[in-house]
């Protein structure tokens, strides 16, 4: 999958998408024929998947760490699954946040981690089998919508309000991993975060598919710690625009801002360069816990900006406030269901 994602996917179509797009319709095609004929293997607990249109950058992780809180307030023991991109291991792992790193397992399986049991593998079958004999009774999915490996009871579609999906063209023309209406006809909800106008589009062609939408937004977390400071933020995530207004918002005062591609890999270089700026201009350095997650355990001075860096958290709340606890219940009823089914054939 592309992580670095070039700019031109996220304006309006010009000549490199329409020259892209045979390449596209084929990649969709494609896409399309794999997500129609997945195998859907059926799982003996609740599986929620929580996906989205696009190439990174739409509060994917947010969304399953909130599912996660509202299914261990419900009384259940939930459990993510995950690919772990970017780790090196290829076999069915537990990740465990006091031995592995982000080079073993990837970054988001180590946020995933605190909260709850996470499994990365490439056989998401193998890896929800794994987390049953973990003690789960609710597999959450961060990602694999599109390859659909085992079956959804609820799929929830996650797409950010000020982004949306660029130029609505497939990879290599655009940001979609596969056609919008393939997508949502495979959908069970759409959840719109943040505020503006961008999700438009997908809005209304989930209206026009009879799929329910909700909204929910990103707090920071201990806001009041970033007032009034003067800081250097630097974001390797799928939109690092998000980071910096998440900031501004909590009243910082950005005089140095340094995006990067998702999931980058920092060098003693790039390290040394936002040292010597924060240090030459006296500012705190800030950053996600996503880059966090890459920075601990490095070595030179990649260690030194991770021991110098503050974390800025965020949490996804829901609209109305109790929509993560209506999600599972959802997911419950539908597994029920499921089960009343095979049981009857």
């Amino acid at each position: 999958m592309v992580s670095e994602a070039p700019p031109f996917w996220w304006s309006s179509s010009d000549w490199r998408a329409w020259l892209l797009f045979p390449a596209s319709w084929i990649y969709g095609a494609v896409a399309r024929t794999r997500m129609e004929n997945a195998p859907r293997i059926e799982i003996d607990v609740p599986v929620i998947c929580v996906g989205n249109f696009t190439v990174g950058g739409a509060g994917k992780t947010p969304t399953a760490l909130a599912l996660a809180t509202a299914a261990k307030k419900a009384g259940l023991t939930p459990g993510f699954l995950s690919r772990g991109y970017r780790g090196s291991l290829r076999t069915t792992t537990v990740v465990d946040k006091a031995h592995h790193n982000a080079r073993d397992v990837g970054d988001e399986p180590l946020l995933l981690a605190k909260k709850a049991t996470t499994v990365i593998t490439p056989d998401r079958h193998a890896g929800a089998k794994r987390l049953l004999e973990e003690g789960v009774d609710i597999i959450i999915m961060d990602d694999g919508f599109q390859s659909a490996a085992i079956c959804f009871d609820f799929a929830l579609l996650v797409i950010d309000a000020t982004r949306g999906i660029g130029n609505g063209h497939v990879i290599p023309g655009g940001p979609m991993r596969a056609p919008l209406l393939d997508q949502m006809r495979n959908a069970s909800a759409l959840l719109v975060i943040g505020e503006g106008t961008a999700a438009d589009r997908v809005i209304r062609s989930a209206g026009r598919a009879a799929k329910p939408v909700y909204s929910g937004y990103l707090k920071v977390i201990k806001r009041r710690s970033f007032k009034n400071k003067r800081v250097l933020a630097f974001a390797a995530i799928g939109n690092p625009d998000k980071f910096f207004d998440s900031l501004r918002s909590a009243g910082a005062q950005i005089v140095v801002e340094r995006g990067f591609g998702d999931h980058h890999e920092f060098t003693d270089d790039e390290a040394a360069d936002l040292l010597d700026l924060a240090a030459k201009n006296q500012l705190d350095i800030i950053t996600t816990s996503k880059d966090m997650a890459r920075l601990k355990d490095s070595r030179g001075r990649v260690a030194e900006l991770a021991e110098k860096a503050t974390v800025m958290e965020v949490q996804l709340n829901f609209e109305p406030a109790d929509l993560a606890r209506e999600f599972i219940d959802r997911s419950v009823q539908a597994f029920k269901k499921r089960r009343l089914v095979a049981e009857k054939y």
